[in-house]
């Protein structure tokens, strides 16, 4: 058993909390897992993209390879578009529909959905919206990994949840909480959705 995922979007939007979730999950159900990060400048609205390769058995490369991504999970729609060569023919792309306007010549955001929109296996949904509506805007990110966990086929929502509650810990229970409400809210909707 295997799954390869890609974790995309911008500086400061979270996509390294969400690889350090799905690695602790991983870790915690006994996987292999093997990642390879490229981290953009935050201030300066730089891309961040994370290759999580997660397996039952030893992995040898921590790159996926072109037609290799089981997911790609996007914070940043665009940034969903840029990955889509690596997505494998029966691949999943989970994406934020909210562009984060980082360049001047951002293409009509209509534009990219409706590419978005031609992959069959798909969803996309305004995260930072479902985020605010319980109660917790800076979690979107969590929603994100709420609405890809209904697609994994490797981890155990439960065990996400756990490691939610790991790295969280340290910011107290409220945040356990509003985190683990947000990923609750982007399964239900990623349940919904497929």
């Amino acid at each position: 058993m295997k799954q390869d995922i890609i974790l995309a979007g911008v500086g400061g939007q979270g996509i390294l909390s969400i690889a350090t979730v799905i690695g602790s999950a991983a870790l915690e159900q006994g996987l292999y897992i093997k990642q390879a990060e490229v981290h953009g400048m935050s201030q300066r609205g730089g891309d961040v993209q994370s290759h999580l390769r997660l397996s039952s058995v030893p992995v040898h490369s921590d790159l996926i390879p072109h037609g290799g991504a089981d997911l790609i999970v996007s914070l940043e729609p665009m940034e969903a578009l840029r990955y889509l060569p690596y997505l494998a023919e029966d691949g999943w792309i989970i994406t934020n529909t909210v562009p984060f306007q980082n360049i001047p010549n951002y293409p009509p955001i209509e534009d990219v959905l409706e590419e978005l929109r031609s992959f069959p296996r798909r969803i996309a949904l305004d995260v930072d919206a479902v985020a605010r509506e319980n109660g917790s805007p800076r979690s979107a990110n969590m929603v994100l990994l709420g609405a890809s966990a209904g697609v994994m086929s490797i981890l155990e929502p439960q065990t996400l949840r756990d490691g939610i509650r790991r790295i969280f810990a340290r910011k107290g229970d409220a945040i356990v909480e509003a985190n683990i409400k947000a990923f609750d809210a982007g399964l239900s909707l990623s349940n919904k959705a497929r």
